[in-house]
């Protein structure tokens, strides 16, 4: 990731609109229950939002310094950290209530990638546990910001399939401007 945009994700701006835009939709999506999941969490603003949610979240980053800084600053709260690869991470099936991951699956570098990461976060999921997560849209103003990243956004049109072909039920999908957010269940 870029620095300006690693800068951004921990900026007062996306911590704020995280609160007033993120936080509302993820909460009217379902109940998060007791054990989350959370992939790609960065420098970790949403993981803040998430853990005053849930009574324990697990973060999978798998830039080693992000990680590292994240498990730093959490230590002590409700909040482990792992470095993985959260398309092989290790963790147990049927462990999570819900999987939470934003603005990070267009940093994954391939379709197959991202769907390889679908069904894990479906085998980590208990029976009936929820996924939610938003991620950009495919725009020119967001592709530059990337300039450098790796940019492999999602289409709406056909995530509905890959989810259901990844083992989900229940698919909710929303594009909006700039992103699109879905969420889904484990049947």
């Amino acid at each position: 990731m870029n620095q300006h945009h690693l800068d951004f994700l921990a900026s007062p701006e996306w911590a704020r609109w995280l609160e007033t835009e993120l936080l509302p939709w993820i909460l009217n999506a379902g109940d998060l229950g007791d054990e989350l999941l959370e992939v790609g969490p960065g420098p970790g603003l949403t993981t803040d939002l998430l853990r005053a949610r849930a009574s324990h979240v697990t973060a999978v980053e798998f830039d080693a310094s992000l990680a590292t800084a994240l498990a730093d600053r959490l230590a002590g709260t409700n909040v482990d950290v792992v470095h993985a690869d959260a398309t092989d991470s290790g963790l147990s099936s049927d462990r999570f209530s819900a999987a939470a991951c934003f603005s990070m699956l267009h940093h994954i570098p391939s379709l197959s990638s991202q769907d390889r990461l679908f069904r894990e976060m479906h085998r980590m999921l208990r029976p009936g546990g929820m996924l939610v997560a938003s991620d950009s849209r495919d725009l020119d103003a967001i592709r530059a910001f990337h300039e450098g990243d790796i940019f492999m956004p999602l289409d709406p049109n056909d995530l509905r399939d890959r989810l259901t072909e990844a083992g989900f039920g229940q698919i909710e999908v929303t594009a909006t401007d700039f992103e699109v957010r879905f969420s889904a269940k484990k049947g």
